[in-house]
């Protein structure tokens, strides 16, 4: 299976950290150029030392001059562009739909969707421009099943998937491919955070909290990063050439949220 990325130009959306952290360090593995942004500055810091090969730009995704600074800084930095990897994202209020203030709501939707938007609106012209390539979101497996407590998050993962199919009929033709990752429940800080709110939300213990949601997995496990990263590089090189418009779940089986 030809997983080469040699030679690609990939831009990295939350690089810094956690999961856009190991697609970063996935694509470089595999001779890729990577550019990287985000809004934690320290991450970014940090990156700088573990990854000098990787540039970088500090933004948030929901501002549209950062979003046009980072492309700027991409066409500077790497000439062109061929993966687009939209991985920015927060994970939102947990309460009820009643309790959660509209600018919670407002934030989430601008990181998680609209930001989305913002990116895709540049980076598609330059993929196009380079003879085609590839686009991967993040989704969630919110963005195929309900998640009370979440309704934020789930809408503006439903909202990813959506763009994503869209964009795949509509810029096929040009030989971009678009597709979009549905990871559970990811290993890490950001998942802790997750089940803490929601076990002290419903009175639960850390303890208790977790067992139920693994307990929807059929496999009983968290997945990791870097099995996000490999799917990303599966998608983004020849490996995954005729995979577009897709939702590919990577969760170890979730059935449902609670």
């Amino acid at each position: 299976m030809n997983t080469s990325a040699q030679g690609l130009r990939v831009l990295v959306t939350a690089g810094a950290a956690g999961i856009g952290r190991a697609i970063a360090q996935t694509f470089r593995g595999h001779g890729a150029r990577v550019h990287i942004c985000d809004v934690d500055e320290r991450a970014l810091a940090e990156c700088a030392r573990a990854m000098p090969d990787a540039t970088q730009t500090v933004a948030d995704v929901a501002k549209l001059a950062d979003v046009e600074r980072v492309f700027a800084d991409v066409r500077q930095r790497l000439g062109g562009l061929d993966v687009l990897v939209n991985n920015a994202g927060i994970a939102g209020p947990t309460g009820r739909v009643e309790d959660i203030a509209p600018e919670d709501w407002e934030r989430t939707i601008a990181v998680d969707l609209t930001g989305m938007f913002y990116c895709t609106r540049l980076g598609m012209p330059m993929i196009k421009a380079a003879g085609g390539g590839s686009i991967i979101n993040l989704s969630s497996a919110a963005g195929r099943l309900g998640f009370p407590m979440r309704t934020p998050y789930a809408a503006a993962k439903w909202g990813v998937v959506g763009f994503t199919k869209s964009l795949a009929m509509e810029a096929g033709p040009d030989k971009v491919r678009v597709n979009c990752i549905q990871p559970g429940m990811v290993a890490g800080d950001r998942i802790r955070r997750v089940i803490d709110a929601k076990a002290k939300a419903r009175g639960r213990t850390f303890e208790e909290q977790e067992a139920q949601m693994l307990g929807s997995v059929s496999l009983r496990t968290y997945v990791t990063v870097e099995d996000i990263a490999n799917t990303a590089l599966f998608l983004a090189t020849d490996a995954g050439k005729h995979v577009t418009g897709q939702a590919l779940a990577v969760c170890g089986d979730v059935q449902y949220l609670i």
